[in-house]
């Protein structure tokens, strides 16, 4: 659900994203109409390589390229084969994905946002206060291990969600209409900001590189201090120190403030794998 939520809190599509969203799903299914909305994929944990990153025989797309411009969304993602979850490692990088078939090749755009969802152990329930856990320390480690460091550096933030009381579930609020709308206004605000700073719609934070950093994103001299002093006790890798600057920009964007500062890095180191 809170999946779906994000592809929603998206900026609508813009007339050149929807002409390429169009392309890659007319190739398995021709004569659609121009895609009005994002997409959002959500393959099963069984699917195959193949289905995941697209086929090397037919050399069509898969559901990371049927994601472009929209969510990829994972669930249960230590339950994807070690094959799946290792072949993300290129096209969370790249944005893209080559496909190669005897004297064949073709790239196919794969610029997604990936949502993965699991839980903390097989049985779900270590550490959440719910009930007693049943897992095997060995049982528990052989899960988070599927998840490799590399994998794992490639994910900018993790959130852990607790348990929601059965008795408010069924019960209604008005304010979530009015979250929902401010959400919508703080996100397009956020989005107008990157693209009076880079003159581009195309360009957001999460696309620079680690010279486009650099050169494009300033940070005050506390905000410097902290990151340093976090970088150097979590040993952050150099993808996750300029993971971390991005995400504080985007953060500052969406408080409207010009420079990055101490909070919003303090919060971008937050959500920094828990494990």
């Amino acid at each position: 659900m809170l999946a779906q939520a994000a592809r929603d809190l998206l900026p609508p599509v813009s007339h050149d994203e929807s002409i390429a969203i169009t392309k890659l799903r007319s190739l398995s299914s021709p004569n659609l109409a121009p895609a009005s909305q994002r997409p959002f994929r959500s393959p099963h944990h069984s699917s195959t390589l193949s289905n995941l990153i697209g086929s090397k025989l037919s050399l069509l797309p898969g559901e990371i390229s049927l994601a472009h411009h929209g969510v990829l969304f994972l669930d249960e993602f230590p339950e994807f084969s070690s094959q799946a979850i290792e072949a993300l490692r290129t096209p969370l990088e790249t944005k893209q994905i080559t496909l190669c078939h005897a004297n064949t090749k073709i790239t196919y755009p794969a610029d997604f946002i990936l949502i993965a969802a699991m839980n903390p152990c097989p049985c779900g329930y270590h550490n959440t206060g719910v009930r007693s856990c049943n897992c095997t320390p060995h049982q528990l480690y052989k899960y988070q291990k599927k998840l490799s460091g590399p994998i794992l550096d490639r994910i900018d933030m993790t959130v852990q969600l607790q348990a929601i009381d059965a008795s408010v579930l069924l019960k209604t609020t008005t304010n979530s209409t009015r979250q929902d709308a401010s959400a919508k206004t703080a996100i397009a605000r956020a989005y107008h900001a990157q693209t009076q700073r880079y003159h581009s719609p195309a360009i957001t934070n999460a696309a620079l590189n680690s010279v486009s950093v650099c050169e494009r994103l300033k940070l005050s001299p506390s905000a410097r201090q902290l990151l340093n002093e976090a970088s150097a006790k979590l040993q952050l890798s150099a993808r996750a120190y300029f993971q971390t600057i991005k995400i504080a920009q985007t953060i500052a964007d969406l408080d409207a403030v010009p420079i990055i500062d101490a909070p919003q890095i303090a919060e971008a180191l937050r959500y920094r794998r828990p494990f």
